[in-house]
């Protein structure tokens, strides 16, 4: 699982998300994926009803979910967003 995104392609996507979504809450939310960062912008969390994406330093990331089915239609999500919107 670790090889499915890469940093740039998850900052793409979180971008693509604060443009085109609706904010709510201090979260942008965009085709059943919810974006946001911590207070000091360093760390960019993404998730839905079934997982969560946190993305830091050194280009990593780290996805907490129940079920690989789970973690597989997340991906979907963002692979999506990142073809669909400019």
């Amino acid at each position: 699982m670790k090889n499915e995104l890469d940093t740039r392609e998850i900052l793409a996507v979180f971008e693509k998300i604060r443009n085109h979504g609706e904010l709510k809450d201090e979260r942008y939310q965009l085709a059943g994926v919810t974006a946001f960062t911590d207070h000091d912008g360093y760390t960019v969390f993404m998730e839905d009803a079934s997982v969560k994406l946190r993305t830091g330093f050194h280009n990593t990331y780290h996805l907490d979910y129940s079920s690989q089915r789970d973690a597989e239609n997340f991906l979907k999500k963002l692979h999506q967003i990142d073809r669909d919107y400019e």
